[in-house]
C-alpha cells in the first residue's frame, strides 16, 4: 500500500468518524427538542372552548381567560355573551363558552330602533331595547315568539278610546285598528236597528270617541178622548139670552196605536198605525131663547093722576099771562113691599140707556129708549134668573131684564130715565125680593 493510499484510508476513516458524530448530535438534539416539546405540551390547560355553539377542545398555557381569548384571536363585544370574566384564571377542564350578539330591528309606532343581544325571544330582545310594553300594546310576533336577526319585530303602543255604548260611558284601550276590529276586540255587537256614528273601516285614532246609537221600535197603545159636538136649537119659551142644556154631552173614547222609534231609550218618532173607536161621542144640545117681555108696570098703585086745575078767566083787556115752565126730574115712583118673595140684601148701582154709544136694547131685547119710564134692573142671571118679577127696595116693582160685565153675585144696576137720576143715586145697599 503506496503512502498515497494511506493518506486516502485514513482521510475516510475520519469523515466516517465526522458523519457518526453528526448524527449522533443531530440525534440527541432531536431527542431534546421533542422531551422538551413533549415537556410543554404536556404543561398546558385543556380548554373546551363553545364558540356559537360549537365546541371544541384547545391546549393553551394562558393563564386567564382573556389571554386565552387573544391567543384565539376571539374579540368580544359588549353585548356578546361570555362565560367568564377576562381575569379569570385558566384552571383544568374549564369551559368557556362564547356567544356572539345578532342585531335586532324593532319598529315602534313606526319609528324603527335596533338593539344588539344574544337571546332570541322578543320578550328578552325588547327588554335589551329598553321598550317597555302593557298588556294593551300589539306586539307582533308575541312576546314568547323565538326569532333571528332576519325578523321584524313590530310594537304598537295602546292609547286611550272613549266608547258611548248607548247611554254608557266607558274608557278603554286599543291600538290603530279600524272601527269594525275595535268593535270585535271589545265585544260590542250590534242590533239591526243599531247604527254606529263613523264609518267601520275608518281608523280608531289616539283620543278619538265611539258612539254607539242603540234603536229600538215599540208599539204603543193610548186611549184618547174625542170632543162632543154642540148643537143650539131656538127656544121661544125661554127668554131670549137665556140657555138651557136639553142633552148633555159626552165625550168619545178612541184607542189609538203608534209605532214609537226610540234612539238611546229616547223617543224620536213617532208614528199612527191605526185607530179603534172604543166610545162614540155623544151631543150636547142647548136651547137657546128666544122670547121677548114686554114689561109694564101699573101705576094706579104707585101714584095718583092729579086732578086739572080749574082755569082763571083772564081779563079782557088784558091777555093772559103764559105761566113760566120748570123742568124737575121726578124720582122712581116706589111701590109697597110684597109680603111674600125671595127676600136678600144687594149692593146697587144705576144705569141708563140715555148715553153715547148705547144701544137702549138689554139682553132680554127691551127697548129702554122707547120705554123710558119701565122699571127694568140688571142681574147676575146664576143669582136672579132673566125675566124674573122683583121688588126692590126704594125702587119698587121692576122686571129683572138685562145683564152687565160688572154685575155679579149679589150686585144689581136699576134703570133711570135719565143720567143725572143715574148718578144721583149712587151706590147702595137695598133689600130685594124674588117675586117669581
Amino acid at each position: 500500500m503506496t503512502k498515497e493510499e494511506d493518506n486516502n484510508n485514513n482521510s475516510t476513516i475520519n469523515t466516517s468518524k465526522k458523519k457518526s458524530i453528526i448524527i449522533s448530535l443531530a440525534t440527541v438534539l432531536m431527542f431534546a427538542a421533542v422531551m422538551a416539546f413533549a415537556i410543554y405540551e404536556g404543561t398546558k390547560n385543556t380548554v373546551t372552548m363553545i364558540s356559537n355553539g360549537e365546541k371544541e377542545e384547545v391546549k393553551t398555557h394562558a393563564e386567564t381567560v382573556g389571554a386565552f381569548l387573544n391567543e384565539q384571536e376571539i374579540k368580544v363585544g359588549q353585548d356578546d355573551y361570555l362565560s367568564h370574566t377576562a381575569d379569570a384564571s385558566i384552571d383544568k377542564d374549564i369551559v368557556i363558552e362564547w356567544t356572539e350578539a345578532d342585531q335586532f330591528t324593532i319598529t315602534v309606532d313606526g319609528k324603527p330602533t335596533s338593539a344588539w343581544t344574544t337571546s332570541n325571544t322578543v320578550e328578552d330582545i325588547l327588554a335589551k331595547a329598553d321598550i317597555e310594553v302593557t298588556e294593551n300594546d300589539k306586539v307582533t310576533p308575541a312576546l314568547d315568539a323565538e326569532v333571528d336577526a332576519e325578523t321584524a319585530i313590530s310594537v304598537e303602543k295602546a292609547y286611550e278610546v272613549t266608547i258611548f255604548d248607548g247611554l254608557e260611558e266607558k274608557k278603554v284601550w286599543s291600538t290603530s285598528t279600524t272601527v269594525a276590529d275595535f268593535l270585535k276586540q271589545h265585544k260590542i255587537t250590534l242590533g239591526d236597528l243599531d247604527r254606529v256614528e263613523k264609518e267601520m273601516d275608518e281608523l280608531i285614532l289616539p283620543g278619538s270617541e265611539v258612539k254607539v246609537v242603540r234603536v229600538e221600535k215599540v208599539t204603543d197603545v193610548v186611549e184618547d178622548t174625542v170632543k162632543f159636538a154642540k148643537e143650539t136649537k131656538k127656544d121661544d119659551t125661554l127668554l131670549k139670552g137665556s140657555e138651557k142644556v136639553v142633552q148633555k154631552g159626552e165625550e168619545g173614547l178612541v184607542e189609538k196605536t203608534f209605532e214609537v222609534v226610540k234612539e238611546n231609550g229616547k223617543e224620536v218618532k213617532r208614528e199612527l198605525k191605526g185607530e179603534k173607536v172604543v166610545k162614540e161621542p155623544k151631543k150636547q144640545v142647548v136651547a137657546v131663547g128666544t122670547k121677548t117681555v114686554v114689561a109694564s108696570i101699573s101705576r094706579g098703585a104707585d101714584k095718583k093722576a092729579a086732578a086739572p086745575a080749574p082755569k082763571k078767566a083772564a081779563a079782557a083787556s088784558q091777555p093772559a099771562a103764559a105761566a113760566p115752565k120748570t123742568t124737575k126730574t121726578a124720582a122712581p115712583a116706589q111701590s109697597s113691599e110684597p109680603s111674600s118673595g125671595r127676600e136678600f140684601y144687594v149692593s146697587a148701582t144705576a144705569y141708563t140707556a140715555f148715553c153715547n154709544g148705547c144701544s137702549g136694547i138689554t139682553a132680554t131685547g127691551i127697548n129702554l129708549k122707547a120705554n123710558p119710564h119701565l122699571k127694568v134692573i140688571a142681574v147676575d142671571p146664576s143669582v136672579i134668573p132673566l125675566g124674573s118679577k122683583v121688588w126692590v127696595e126704594g125702587y119698587g116693582h121692576a122686571i129683572a131684564g138685562d145683564t152687565g160685565g160688572a154685575i155679579k153675585g149679589n150686585k144689581i144696576d136699576l134703570f133711570m130715565p135719565d143720567r143725572s137720576a143715574a148718578l144721583a143715586f149712587g151706590r147702595k145697599q137695598v133689600k130685594i125680593k124674588v117675586l117669581d
